[in-house]
């Protein structure tokens, strides 16, 4: 969909919104091939990358208050699951032998390295405002009573978040997804020994990580809806991801792509919003 408005907002001919499902469909049929310098890692890294992905859609806040949901889920869970599959990834990179995997890998490290304590500072503020740390007890509090009085602290977190959704999901300005130029590239850099169905399982991946960003955005930060009938609820859920698809293609087409090292800028400014936004919650109370 992001590519699809892209394309629109540059007058180019849109792309059809299930372009990404006709390609992973695609790599499922064609062959796997691995090199000789790999090892077993190269084999198990694409269901390891995936599977805590898969974990975390289960532990994911309700987007109908009444449904069921799992209620430990907290910002450390989260974290934690979502760094175990960037660590395979950085491993498949590393494994392939090849100097722009390890590129790669040691880019993703780096942006990773800052990425992480952002979004526990975010994601715990955000579930104290909703008065438990667990994050989707956070969420169906939050949809049922909105505390006005930390609206301060409740907008530096979305701007926060918003930017680590931008550079954790390898988005312009940290990275364009769209690229093989070796020099600028982070995530290819790591598959690009990849191939056929592993390829397909890495793609999958990365298309569940943005929705599992992009998810929590809609429930942590756009708290309105879930309380209402489930098929309400569900309506105005997809067009809270058709938003956040629309905010996202805006800053990819009105941006270009930093420099590695003017990245840390970006992400110390994520930092400072979530520390920003504990300290005006528990100082000032706003």
């Amino acid at each position: 969909m992001i590519k699809s408005i892209k394309m629109f907002l540059l007058f180019k001919k849109p792309l059809s919104p299930f372009q990404s499902y006709i390609d992973i469909t695609k790599l499922f049929k064609k062959e796997v091939i691995y090199s000789k310098e790999t090892s077993l890692i190269s084999k198990m890294a694409p269901f390891l990358i995936i599977s805590p992905l898969i974990i975390v859609l289960f532990l994911l806040p309700p987007i109908y208050n009444k449904s069921f949901y799992i209620s430990f889920m907290d910002a450390f869970t989260i974290t934690g699951l979502m760094s175990l599959s960037t660590f395979f990834l950085m491993l498949l990179g590393l494994d392939s032998a090849s100097s722009f995997g390890g590129i790669g890998s040691s880019r993703e490290a780096f942006i990773s390295a800052m990425v992480e304590p952002a979004m526990i500072l975010t994601i715990f503020a955000v579930s104290l405002m909703g008065g438990n740390i667990s994050i989707s007890k956070a969420a169906v509090s939050l949809s049922n009573h909105f505390p006005i009085i930390y609206s301060a602290s409740f907008i530096l977190s979305a701007i926060s978040f918003f930017i680590l959704l931008i550079a954790e999901n390898g988005r312009i300005p940290v990275d364009n997804p769209e690229t093989h130029l070796e020099l600028t590239m982070v995530h290819e850099a790591m598959i690009l020994d990849a191939s056929g169905a592993n390829l397909a399982l890495i793609e999958l991946a990365g298309s569940l990580k943005f929705g599992i960003f992009a998810s929590l955005f809609a429930t942590l930060f756009m708290p309105f809806g879930s309380n209402l009938c489930w098929c309400l609820a569900l309506g105005i859920f997809i067009i809270k991801l058709l938003l956040i698809a629309v905010m996202v293609a805006l800053v990819e087409v009105n941006t270009t792509k930093l420099r590695l090292f003017k990245v840390p800028n970006l992400l110390a400014v994520a930092i400072i919003f979530g520390f920003l936004s504990l300290t005006t919650y528990y100082i000032l109370g706003a």
